[in-house]
């Protein structure tokens, strides 16, 4: 009672703090007036055709970042035409020292050197834009933005042109735009909102054509005006883009195996499509995709049971994803049970789940991912506000090919599956009140009906509402799931990592192995403040604080992505931010967080304490450091489901510096360190990155990460049965984890670009002074486990396993099986990217992979271990070239 009286009193200390220092005020919008073109424009990045007279320069920038408010260092300056077909801007961004000028190149979308960019609220919805950025390299940067500007999407690529050229007076550029590549209504004048922002990257400045301060937290709500815009036709955006895929893979030949016989070749075609079915909503479509120049994700291994998180990386799903953006928490204090996701399209074309029954005469030839038949996205939104974004997509059903001294059979290890969301946003009064719903989908055909749901479903309404000139915010939503399946199928969600309904100590859940659904609720509300009048520097104190809940039978994980279930979390973040230099620093913050964790049977579980505080200095240097204390700690899964576990307290400290990154060479250096109290947890980890960009065209970026990690003796080992009774294993881990990252990217041309990705990776968990858990929730550590004498334990060399004889009679009262092992992998890209043709690409792709078997390599010192399996002549080599041509109309 007494903790909740004092989350009561500092949620209102700090709601009417930060309420006292709201303003009213508002900043006056600027207007620039177009005209339509007359005339001829040569796009050669110099706007000195007689075209450019019909209307004025736009300028008078103002310092958005450090000095905000401030003149800036250069001036800038802007015009803007518009025809039938396109948008053109001219810039003229003045530099006293053309000299010192950065043209550093890279890749579309990393926004090298210096570079102007313009902001396009076509919707005029004042939270949504178009961004079109040009570095003075020639290098084009694009996004979608949402959110008010919280949301900035760089997988949006659109077909623009643009050209720049370095006089004496600085630089210029010119931009076209198709009309067709942004989203407007039918008036016959259009009012867009627009921003211009120029980076002056010596000094890493930030001047702004309309001046935004920084303290009112928002972005395109605060855009100038474009005004003059008259009679646009709308443009039935059409682009069909066929492609094909030559593909030649080899490997190590396996003697006996028909499958592996060293060498493999693919030849396949499809088609992408891009169709605008009115002025505001488009049609996206993919038939028998192909994502073979996408780069490998990252190796990852976690022996705490929880699974692992990757990030999309294929074109047709990045692409406009913030749409169908649905996180059930989405806070600002993070932490794990802020990554809940109802839609994740890596659940579209992942491994298969199943796996065919075999015998010691089977081999076995099994797809690696599931196949995409095509898939189809309709989104956009219209002018009174309305978000759609629909998503389909059917995959294969697949089949590994069993062979056994040349019979051969099929078994099914993917049914043939349907995966459909929609989402729908409305705004109302100008995007201050915003609401909205989403629904998924995931039908199954018959097959796998003791590992797969035949039929999941998803679904949630959502709220978010400004005021005080959108400086507070009240946010919320609920969700829901149902699943559905065979009994095995549903009994095995139960007691699977992210329910354990098995828990022996579960008051609120137990498994019943005659359902045949399940149905669950979720949900989030907060209360927040994200800008208002500023002090001296701009300081204004923000916050977040909020509840979410997930119920024990919630099941996100078909089409979602769901860590754990059976949660009710609070949460509160306050932060201060001085966004204006003073004295010695460019900018600084620090911030507050806490967070509390109950499951639905009133167990309280968890809290802990954060402050931090992160500072940039006038050099352009880095540095923050930030402690966490964790006073409290039960876990319901740290034993897979043999009761909840009583965890040391401890705490965390982590720092990290960076230098000045303007210059050619940087370094980021990061630290975490944690501490159990009583001397119960030790975990480390250490990342270096060193950035070098020897010419303008060349980046080279190389990252080595050390971590170790040691608990004394309540790392889960195995559940066994003795007596009746269940088991639970534990015992001491030292885990020892190195990863090398390495990534070069080459530009002969802005258009033309040769990338590397390589990564050897290796981590090795060694396990020992095993034992049982004898009293989970003692109040002492050593309480909590019963550890093995050398009497009890013994270890069988021939088949890998511990035997235990509790009773002392020399028979063996259960086993298992040795956990320590050794995880080794190297994976490596390198691609060539020639757009040889605005939206139509060839890509010459190597890819490298391997992971040897090298689990009982253990004594081996870490880096030898690494290095000598890692690039063992065993590795997967894959050549592969694409090609795709873009129609447009």
């Amino acid at each position: 009672m007494n903790k909740t009286n004092l989350l009561i009193i500092l949620c209102f200390f700090l709601f009417t703090t930060a309420k006292s220092q709201t303003s009213d005020s508002v900043v006056l919008k600027k207007k620039y007036f177009t005209q339509r073109l007359n005339g001829e424009i040569t796009l050669d990045g110099i706007p000195n055709e007689g075209a450019w007279d019909a209307v004025e320069w736009g300028g008078d920038f103002i310092q958005w970042q450090p000095g905000e408010g401030k003149d800036p260092s250069q001036e800038t300056s802007f015009k803007i035409l518009y025809d039938n077909n396109f948008l053109y801007i001219g810039y003229r961004c003045h530099d006293r020292s053309p000299d010192s000028i950065n043209k550093f190149m890279g890749r579309r979308d990393v926004f090298p050197g210096d570079w102007v960019e313009i902001n396009i609220d076509s919707y005029h919805d004042q939270r949504t834009g178009f961004s079109f950025t040009l570095s003075v390299s020639g290098v084009r940067s694009d996004e979608f933005i949402s959110e008010n500007g919280n949301n900035w999407d760089a997988s949006w690529n659109p077909i623009w042109f643009a050209k720049t050229h370095i006089d004496d007076k600085g630089w210029t550029g010119e931009v076209k735009i198709p009309l067709s590549q942004l989203r407007y209504s039918k008036e016959a004048e259009k009012v867009w909102g627009i921003q211009v922002t120029r980076r002056l990257f010596r000094k890493e400045e930030r001047s702004t054509w309309q001046y935004i301060p920084q303290k009112l937290g928002v972005w395109v709500s605060g855009f100038g005006e474009l005004h003059g815009l008259k009679d646009i036709p709308f443009h039935r955006q059409v682009e069909i883009a066929p492609y094909v895929v030559a593909q030649a893979e080899k490997y190590k030949k396996e003697d006996g195996n028909p499958f592996a016989t060293g060498f493999d070749k693919k030849l396949s075609a499809g088609v992408d499509g891009k169709v605008a079915v009115t002025n505001d909503l488009i049609l996206d479509f993919t038939i028998n995709p192909d994502f073979g120049q996408v780069e490998a994700d990252p190796s990852q291994v976690r022996i705490d049971g929880f699974q692992n998180f990757f990030e999309e990386r294929r074109p047709f799903f990045i692409e406009s994803r913030n749409i169908f953006d649905y996180s059930l928490t989405n806070s600002v204090a993070g932490g794990d049970y802020d990554a809940d996701l109802l839609f994740y399209s890596r659940r579209i074309g992942s491994s298969p789940h199943g796996y065919p029954n075999t015998t010691g005469n089977d081999y076995v030839k099994m797809p690696l991912n599931t196949s995409i038949l095509g898939a189809a996205k309709f989104s956009g939104k219209t002018k009174n506000g309305l978000s759609i974004g629909i998503l389909e997509s059917i995959t294969e059903r697949e089949t590994a090919t069993v062979d056994n001294n040349g019979q051969r059979r099929k078994e099914l290890v993917e049914p043939m599956t349907n995966y459909f969301v929609t989402r729908i946003q409305k705004d109302i009064k100008a995007g201050n009140t915003v609401l909205g719903a989403i629904f998924t989908g995931v039908n199954r055909e018959k097959g796998l009906g003791d590992l797969l749901h035949r039929n999941a479903y998803s679904g949630g309404v959502d709220f978010l509402h400004f005021w005080k000139n959108r400086a507070y915010y009240f946010r919320g939503n609920i969700i829901f799931s149902h699943v559905n399946g065979t009994k095995e199928a549903i009994y095995n969600t139960q007691t699977s990592f992210e329910h354990l309904f098995q828990r022996l100590n579960a008051k609120e859940v137990e498994p019943d192995n005659n359902r045949t659904s399940l149905t669950g609720m979720g949900g989030t509300f907060k209360i927040g403040k994200s800008g208002g009048k500023g002090g001296k520097n701009g300081e204004v104190l923000r916050f977040e604080t909020g509840v979410t809940v997930r119920s024990p039978e919630l099941e996100l994980n078909d089409i979602g992505f769901m860590l754990t279930s059976n949660e009710i979390n609070h949460f509160t973040w306050a932060g201060i931010r001085w966004p204006r230099s003073f004295s010695i620093f460019r900018n600084a913050s620090i911030n507050y967080n806490h967070w509390l964790r109950w499951d639905f049977g009133g167990q309280f579980l968890y809290n802990a304490f954060n402050v931090n505080g992160h500072v940039t200095f006038k050099n352009n240097w880095q540095t923050g450091t930030g402690t966490t204390w964790n006073p409290y700690d039960i876990s319901n899964t740290a034993l897979r489901g043999g009761s909840s576990l009583r965890r040391p307290a401890g705490i965390g400290q982590f720092a990290y510096i960076r230098t000045d990154y303007t210059k050619k060479v940087n370094v980021n250096l990061q630290t975490n360190f944690f501490w159990g109290f009583d001397n119960t947890i030790v975990g480390n980890n250490l990342n270096l990155t060193v950035t070098i960009q020897p010419t303008n065209a060349l980046n080279i970026n190389l990252t080595a990460a050390y971590s170790d990690y040691w608990r004394r003796l309540d790392q889960f080992v195995s559940n066994v049965t003795y007596n009746n009774m269940t088991r639970t294993i534990v015992g001491e881990v030292k885990q020892k984890t190195l990863r090398f990252v390495g990534r070069l990217n080459y530009n002969i041309t802005p258009d033309l670009t040769l990338q590397y990705y390589g990564q050897p990776f290796i981590t090795r968990p060694r396990y020992n002074n095993f034992g049982y858990v004898s009293d989970p929730l003692a109040k002492k550590y050593d309480d909590r486990f019963h550890v093995f004498s050398q009497n009890e334990i013994s270890y069988d060399n021939v088949n890998n396993q511990y035997l235990v004889d509790e009773t002392g009679d020399g028979v063996t009262d259960y086993t298992f099986n040795k956990p320590d092992f050794n995880f080794v992998q190297f994976r490596s890209n390198l691609v060539v990217r020639w757009e040889y043709k605005p939206g139509s690409e060839l890509y010459l792709v190597w890819s490298q992979g391997s992971t040897p078997d090298a689990f009982g390599d253990l004594d081996t010192p870490l880096t030898k271990s690494l290095f000598s399996n890692a690039f063992a002549d065993q590795a997967r080599n894959i050549l592969l070239i694409k090609w795709t041509y873009r129609f447009l109309r």
